[in-house]
């Protein structure tokens, strides 16, 4: 047995838990950044109002106002549950593909370090049923079928 397989082995782990780390905090910045962004449109739509109400000039303006402001934050909010879920569906995607690079990279890593001590072929297997549904991107794992 290799000498060397312990530090490869530590050192394909700790690869892999940086890479998921790195992941998390990138989707963490992606949600960030989606939040600010709707944030921002919250700012502006009040200024809006704001301004509206200090250009209304008489009663009839400023009696508009409440059923003007309720339909365009009605609208706004439809926006940004569809702002939102497209974040989140970008997010996770881009997670996902990630996972499966780190989970691939690991398992090529650990794969080589078994090659060297002369367990390929067990080793594969082995991981084959973790990696099969990160193996191909919309791949659904194998189960039992439905009658």
């Amino acid at each position: 047995m290799n000498n060397e397989l312990p530090i490869q082995l530590y050192k394909a782990n700790a690869e892999l838990q940086l890479q998921i780390t790195r992941l998390l905090q990138e989707s963490g910045h992606h949600w960030f950044e989606a939040m600010q962004q709707l944030s921002a449109g919250g700012v502006l739509e009040t200024t809006s109002r704001i301004q509206n109400l200090q250009q209304a000039a008489d009663w009839q303006a400023l009696a508009t106002l409440p059923s003007e402001v309720f339909w365009r934050l009605c609208q706004g909010r439809m926006g940004d549950t569809q702002a939102v879920g497209q974040a989140a569906a970008k997010s996770q995607a881009a997670f996902a593909d990630g996972l499966r690079e780190a989970l691939t990279t690991w398992q090529a890593s650990v794969s080589e370090v078994f090659g060297a001590s002369g367990g390929t072929a067990s080793f594969a297997q082995f991981c084959q049923q973790w990696t099969q549904p990160w193996s191909a991107p919309g791949a659904a794992p194998q189960g039992k079928a439905k009658k």
